[in-house]
C-alpha cells in the first residue's frame, strides 16, 4: 500500500546548486582544496628539483668511491652512504629499546601516575626541540669529555644524537599502539592466571607489532636526514670507515660541505647525495605507510 500527500513533491529532495548555502559551500570547498594544494607544491617542487638535479649526474660508480679533493673531478659518495647507514644502524640500537621499552611503561604498567604524566610531558617537549640541541648535549656529554676510549668525534657519539631525535617518536607511537590493542586480549589472558608481565609481552606486544613498527621507521626517517647533531658529533671524513670510534662521513654533512665549495665536481657529487638521501627517506616513509595500511587490514 503506498500512502502520498498532496503537498509533497520528490523534486523537493533533489540538490539545487543555485542555493546560496550550496554555492558558498562550493565556495569553501574550493578554497579549501586551493589552500591544500599550496600546501603540498613546495614539497613537490623541492623533491622535483633535487632529483631532476641528482639523477642527472647519478652513476653507479659514485657508490663505490670516495670523494675527490677539492678542485679535482671524479669520485663518488661510497664512504658517506656507508657512514650513514652505520650511524643510522647505532642510533637504532640505542633508541629502539628504549622508546619501545618506554612505550610499554606508559601504555601498561604506569597507571596515570604523576611520573607518567612527566614522561609524556618530557616526550612532547623532546620531540619539538631543534635537533642542533641534541648535537650540542652529546658534544659536551661525549665528544668534548672523549668518553669512548679517549677519542672526541664519533660513530657512536653521531649515533647517540641521531637516537635521541628518535626517541619521541617511537615512544609515542609505542605507547599510543598498544592502546588501539583491545581490552579484552588482556583481560582473557589474566583470565586464565598470566601474569601482566607475561601478558604484555606474549600477548599486547605482538598485536601492536604493526604500529610500533610504523612509528621505528618514520623515527628512522626523520632522523637520517639530520645534518646539524652530525656536525658536531661524527663531524666528517673523507676516507672510508675506520671504525665506530672514529669520525666518519655522512650524506648530509657531506651535502652540506660540498654545497658551499665553488668547485663544480663537489657541487655535483652534493646533487647526488641529495637525491640518494631523498629517495631514501621517501623509501621509508612509503614503507612505513604500508606496514600501517597492513596493520589496518
Amino acid at each position: 500500500m503506498t500512502f502520498s500527500s498532496p503537498n509533497f513533491s520528490t523534486t523537493s529532495l533533489h540538490r539545487k546548486p543555485g542555493l546560496l548555502r550550496n554555492r558558498a559551500n562550493a565556495a569553501m570547498t574550493a578554497l579549501a582544496a586551493t589552500f591544500a594544494t599550496i600546501a603540498v607544491l613546495p614539497l613537490i617542487f623541492v623533491i622535483a628539483y633535487v632529483l631532476i638535479k641528482g639523477i642527472t649526474v647519478l652513476s653507479p660508480s659514485i657508490f663505490f668511491e670516495l670523494p675527490p679533493p677539492p678542485g679535482l673531478d671524479g669520485g663518488g659518495i661510497g664512504n658517506a652512504l656507508i657512514g650513514t647507514l652505520v650511524v643510522t644502524l647505532i642510533s637504532c640500537i640505542f633508541a629502539v629499546p628504549v622508546g619501545v621499552g618506554g612505550g610499554i611503561y606508559l601504555a601498561e604498567f604506569s597507571q596515570g601516575n604523576k611520573f607518567a604524566e612527566f614522561v609524556r610531558f618530557g616526550t612532547n617537549v623532546l620531540a619539538g626541540v631543534p635537533s642542533i640541541i641534541a648535537g650540542v648535549f652529546i658534544y659536551g656529554l661525549v665528544v668534548s669529555t672523549r668518553v669512548f676510549f679517549g677519542n672526541s668525534y664519533s660513530a657512536v657519539a653521531g649515533g647517540l644524537a641521531l637516537a635521541v631525535l628518535m626517541l619521541p617518536t617511537i615512544i609515542k607511537t609505542t605507547d599510543e599502539g598498544l592502546k588501539l590493542v583491545p581490552q579484552e586480549l588482556r583481560w582473557g589472558a589474566l583470565g586464565v592466571g598470566a601474569s601482566t608481565f607475561v601478558t604484555t609481552m606474549k600477548v599486547v606486544l605482538p598485536a601492536a607489532v604493526a604500529p610500533i613498527a610504523t612509528g621505528v621507521v618514520l623515527a628512522i626517517a626523520r632522523s637520517a636526514g639530520e645534518t646539524a647533531p652530525l656536525i658536531f658529533t661524527a663531524l666528517f671524513s673523507p676516507f672510508w670507515p675506520e671504525g665506530i670510534f672514529k669520525p666518519l662521513a655522512t650524506m648530509s654533512v657531506l651535502i652540506f660541505n660540498f654545497a658551499i665549495m665553488p668547485y663544480e665536481a663537489q657541487i655535483t657529487l652534493a646533487w647526488a647525495a641529495s637525491f640518494v638521501l631523498v629517495v631514501m627517506i621517501l623509501g621509508m616513509n612509503i614503507f612505513a605507510r604500508w606496514i600501517s595500511g597492513f596493520a589496518q587490514r
